[in-house]
């Protein structure tokens, strides 16, 4: 049997750089999306991560956003 499994990780609550930020900051936090100690998790995530993706995802999340929110 085959079967599909459909899993919605969440968004941020505007398509702002902001938003975003904080939306992949606990997302990225988790240990169970990225699988490394604490100390490296949060380097990777403070500091090459957060300095540059939320500027580009914001600028994604912008051409895809509704009044209704996230599509």
């Amino acid at each position: 049997m085959l079967g599909i499994l459909l899993i919605n990780l969440g968004t941020p609550d505007a398509p702002t750089e902001t938003a975003v930020r904080e939306y992949l900051d606990v997302f990225l936090s988790d240990p169970y999306v990225i699988t490394l100690p604490k100390l490296l998790r949060d380097f990777l995530v403070q500091k090459i991560i957060l300095p540059k993706r939320p500027t580009l995802s914001a600028h994604a999340y912008q051409q895809v956003w509704t009044d209704a929110g996230s599509p």
